[in-house]
């Protein structure tokens, strides 16, 4: 545990990156793979992800990189990857507990859609890869294309079950989530950058969502 613990009382609300967190991939680095950019695009992933880049720019470097590819490759590419072991159970038990789930991603609509709905998540926030004739333009819009956008989102989301971001928990793994651990009331880092590690509750290096579970029962029974 990284920082002073302020355990929750009532939590109604539990909010998940998708990359590396809710699935076991980064979308855009698959979508890079695909239009053969890969090495370029993980490049500026990974400096990203360790907070050595703003985000907002490197997503416009990073999707600028994508023009060309095909809608039917890009779907084709993000069919192949697999949630992370352990997303369905961990959620399948939070709904069971009557939590609402969230997914707050910096990644694409077409991908968080499909896994927010594989997942029964109750909200899917993400941005929109632009297409022209079946085909990426190179452009992105969305509510989470500038740093710290994350944060805005969220307290949108909480405002609509009329609660506090410090009344909720979040589960993230890189530098973009930090703006939204330093608000929530319990900060999960999961398999997490180090950069992240200070602002979390716990950490959590098992590559599997269900180590979440007696995290959140051990903070029901306080």
């Amino acid at each position: 545990m990284n920082r002073t613990s302020n355990k929750p009382n009532r939590v109604k609300l539990i909010v998940f990156d998708m990359d590396s967190t809710l699935i076991d991939a980064e979308t855009i680095d698959e979508l890079a793979h695909a239009a053969g950019v890969g090495d370029e695009v993980a490049a500026i992933t990974e400096r990203a992800m360790h907070g050595e880049l703003d985000f907002s720019e490197a997503l416009v470097e990073r999707v600028r990189l994508l023009k060309g590819l095909s809608l039917d490759d890009a779907h084709v590419a993000l069919d192949k990857m697999p949630l992370m072991p352990g997303a369905k159970e961990l959620v399948d038990h939070l709904r069971s507990r009557g939590y609402k789930t969230a997914m707050i991603s910096g990644g694409f609509t077409i991908a968080a859609e499909r896994v927010g709905k594989n997942l029964g998540m109750d909200h899917v926030v993400a941005n929109e890869l632009l297409i022209d004739n079946g085909h990426l333009t190179g452009e992105v819009k969305g509510p989470l294309t500038e740093q710290g956008s994350k944060e805005h989102v969220l307290e949108r989301i909480a405002e609509r079950y009329g609660i506090k971001p410090d009344e909720c928990i979040v589960v993230g793994d890189g530098a973009n989530d930090i703006c939204i651990f330093k608000m929530a009331r319990y900060a999960i880092a999961f398999n997490s950058k180090p950069i992240l590690r200070e602002f979390a509750n716990i950490v959590i290096t098992e590559k599997n969502l269900e180590a979440v579970i007696p995290v959140i029962q051990s903070l029901e029974s306080e």
